[in-house]
């Protein structure tokens, strides 16, 4: 008997389409796999078993199901987006229990693919920090499970590094992909501004928030990005040489990078020169306030998602991020600082095709109540291991994580991939050759 739980995407649609398999049956599997496994993992604040089952019997008879790109593909939401039927907690018990009207765009894209959503997953209150616990768990690497997943998509992330899921829906607002993506030895993409639908909290953190997909593999990454931006994204016939700039330095002044991730960098710059590309060091014009600007929009993204919650019901770390944020609404809000970002980094990217950085600057902290932790303490551990992430939702262009390499302890490494607005082929392109030339492992379970 073929087991259908912890194969690709691109796999289970295809035999799906071919009714190979019904999709119920991938479905009960994948099940059966979150049953056994995430009481330990803790990817799921809602599993969707019954009504899972029930939307793969009407993905089975429709009528169009040998052209649907995610036939029967079993998919995780994370839970600050709206699933049809099912309440959006966004990792908070201040958050009303109400179930949704409607889907978010990119939920009823999924499901007119054939996708299956057969769960809502974990993440931390209001989806502010870079690791995930709270009220309704806590999630854990599974490569690692005395580690957080990571955040903001951390139970995204968590969920299909365990084979819970092939694929899964997340968003990013200051690296809330890419570092849940690099701590489980996923490949994720943050798109580009407006590349894909957004549509998250109340204004997508001034325009910086992008949604998008976590997955095992380039192919299946590719596939779903395709249905998120209803666009495509080829792989082009031929390679040409890319001019790369390697940089080692974190964007962030003050903060050191360890060596398993600058040994990341060095290990893809050398694939990456062998296969004809036009590799150099080149460190980014970070400004010196970037840590300042980085904040200040960090803060004030939560002061307006948390306009007309409970402040009692809000963990204490949530309440004073959101009221340092309050200071900076207005100033965030005209948008100068990103411009000129923007304008400061622009010449750089037009010497460069793509810049190559570490993903992280050290291993992810150890899992745990960090909810119940003080508010500096956060920042420092958030600001200490995830430097690299923030600069690209500031200015708004397209941001990479791909696997490279392992820890010592044999959880996965990673590294960013960059570049200028609407290269996100291009990176994928890039991706894909790293996956050839330093193949990664798909899941923790094999």
């Amino acid at each position: 008997m073929t087991s259908w739980a912890g194969r690709s995407a691109a796999e289970i649609a295809a035999a799906v389409r071919e009714k190979r398999v019904t999709p119920r049956e991938v479905v009960a599997e994948h099940l059966a796999r979150i049953e056994r496994l995430d009481g330990r993992i803790g990817a799921f604040r809602k599993v969707r078993a019954g009504a899972a089952l029930a939307e793969a019997d009407e993905v089975a008879a429709r009528a169009d199901l040998a052209g649907l790109p995610l036939a029967g593909v079993p998919v995780a939401v994370k839970d600050n987006l709206a699933v049809r039927g099912e309440s959006c907690r966004n990792g908070s018990a201040a958050s009303p229990d109400t179930p949704a009207a409607e889907d978010h765009v990119t939920v009823a894209r999924l499901r007119a693919a054939g996708a299956v959503v057969v769960g809502l997953t974990n993440v931390p209150e209001l989806c502010v920090f870079g690791t995930t616990e709270g009220p309704y768990g806590i999630a854990r690497n599974p490569w690692d499970p005395s580690r957080t997943a990571g955040g903001s998509s951390g139970g995204s992330a968590a969920a299909v590094a365990a084979g819970l899921v092939p694929l899964a829906l997340g968003n990013d607002g200051m690296g809330s992909l890419r570092i849940p993506a690099a701590n489980c030895g996923l490949v994720t993409l943050k798109p580009g501004h407006a590349v894909v639908p957004a549509g998250i909290g109340h204004g997508d953190w001034f325009g910086m928030a992008e949604n998008g997909p976590l997955a095992t593999t380039v192919e299946d990454l590719r596939l779903m990005l395709r249905v998120l931006a209803d666009a495509e994204f080829e792989r082009p016939e031929e390679r040409s040489p890319l001019r790369i700039a390697v940089a080692l330095r974190s964007p962030l002044a003050g903060v050191p990078v360890s060596r398993p991730y600058t040994n990341a960098v060095r290990q893809a710059t050398g694939a990456l020169a062998r296969s004809g590309h036009r590799v150099r060091r080149a460190e980014p014009p970070y400004p010196l306030s970037l840590g300042v600007t980085a904040l200040r929009h960090w803060t004030a993204g939560t002061a307006v998602d948390a306009e007309g919650l409970d402040p009692a019901r809000l963990a204490r770390r949530t309440r004073v991020h959101a009221a340092v944020g309050r200071r900076f609404t207005r100033a965030v809000r005209d948008g100068d600082a990103r411009d000129r970002l923007r304008a400061r980094l622009t010449p750089f990217f037009t010497e460069h095709d793509v810049l190559l950085t570490p993903a992280l600057a050290r291993r992810s902290p150890q899992a745990g109540p960090w909810h119940e932790r003080g508010w500096l303490r956060n920042i420092l551990a958030n600001s200490a291991y995830s430097p690299f992430t923030p600069p690209w939702n500031l200015t708004g262009w397209p941001a990479m994580s791909v696997p490279v390499g392992t820890l010592p302890s044999g959880a996965p490494c990673a590294v960013q991939l960059v570049g200028r607005p609407g290269t996100e082929a291009l990176l994928l392109g890039v991706a894909e050759e790293l996956a050839e030339l330093i193949p990664w492992r798909r899941t923790a379970g094999g």
